[in-house]
C-alpha cells in the first residue's frame, strides 16, 4: 500500500494505492488550514482502510512547484512518517501529476499551478510514446497574458484554470482551448499511481535529503 499526500497548492489531495486499484481518495480546496488539515485525514483515511502506518511500503509526495508552506507542509509530513517507520519515499514533480492524468492529445500540453499574486506556474509537455506526456524543460513562473501570447494551437490547457482566466483563453483568439474542469483536478490518485510504478523500479529518494522544488528562492 502507498499513501500519496499533495499539499503543493490550496488544492490538497490524499489517496491509497494497493498496486493495483485506488482505494481511497479525498481532494478538496484549503484555505490556509492544511497544517491543521492534512495529518488528520490521513489519520482517518488509515484507519477507515484499516491500514496501518507503519505497514505502508511507500509514499508519495507533491514536490513542487508550488506555495512555500503548502509544500512545507506536504514534504514535512511525509518525510517524518517515511523516517519513523523506514518507508521508501517518493518525490514527484506538482505538475507531472497532472499531466498524468491525460491521454495523448494533438499538441503540447500545458499545464498550470497557482504561483499567487496573479502569477501562475506553466510546464508544457510534449507526448513520448513509451512514457507519456513528458516535459522536457523545468516550469517558469509567468502571467497568463505573457503565455497566452506565446502559446500556438493546437496547444491543450490543464490544471489550476481560474474563470478569468478561461475568460481569457477565449478573448486570446486562438483557438487554444481547456480540457474538461473535472479532467483539470490534480488528483491524489494519480500520483499515488506515478508513486507506485516508480517505487517497483526502485526510483525513491532520500528522506534526509529531498527538498521541494522551488522556481525562486523563498
Amino acid at each position: 500500500m502507498i499513501l500519496a499526500i499533495d499539499t503543493a497548492t490550496r488544492w490538497t489531495g490524499l489517496a491509497l494505492h494497493d498496486g493495483s486499484a485506488v482505494i481511497a481518495e479525498h481532494g478538496w480546496r484549503s484555505t490556509n488550514t492544511q497544517t491543521v488539515e492534512v495529518a488528520p485525514s490521513i489519520e482517518r483515511m488509515l484507519a477507515r482502510a484499516a491500514v496501518p502506518a507503519e505497514s505502508l511500503k511507500g509514499i508519495a509526495v507533491a514536490l513542487g512547484p508550488g506555495s512555500y508552506t503548502g509544500l512545507r507542509i506536504g514534504l514535512g509530513l511525509a518525510k517524518g512518517m517515511a523516517l519513523a517507520h523506514q518507508t521508501p519515499l517518493i518525490g514527484v514533480p506538482t505538475l507531472d501529476i497532472v499531466a498524468a492524468a491525460l491521454p495523448q492529445m494533438p499538441g503540447a500540453l500545458v499545464v498550470i499551478a497557482e504561483a499567487g499574486r496573479r502569477r501562475i506556474t506553466a510546464g508544457i509537455y510534449a507526448w513520448q510514446a513509451a512514457q507519456g506526456w513528458q516535459a522536457p524543460d523545468l516550469p517558469s513562473n509567468t502571467t497568463w497574458e505573457v503565455l497566452l501570447e506565446q502559446l500556438e494551437p493546437p496547444a491543450v490547457l490543464t490544471g489550476e484554470i481560474a474563470p478569468r482566466a478561461m475568460k481569457q483563453i477565449r478573448a486570446a483568439g486562438k483557438g487554444l482551448r481547456a480540457v474538461r474542469a473535472v479532467d483539470r483536478v490534480r488528483r491524489a490518485g494519480y500520483l499515488a499511481e506515478v508513486g507506485w510504478q516508480r517505487l517497483r523500479k526502485g526510483m525513491v529518494d532520500n528522506a534526509a535529503e529531498l527538498t521541494p522544488i522551488y522556481l525562486r528562492e523563498p
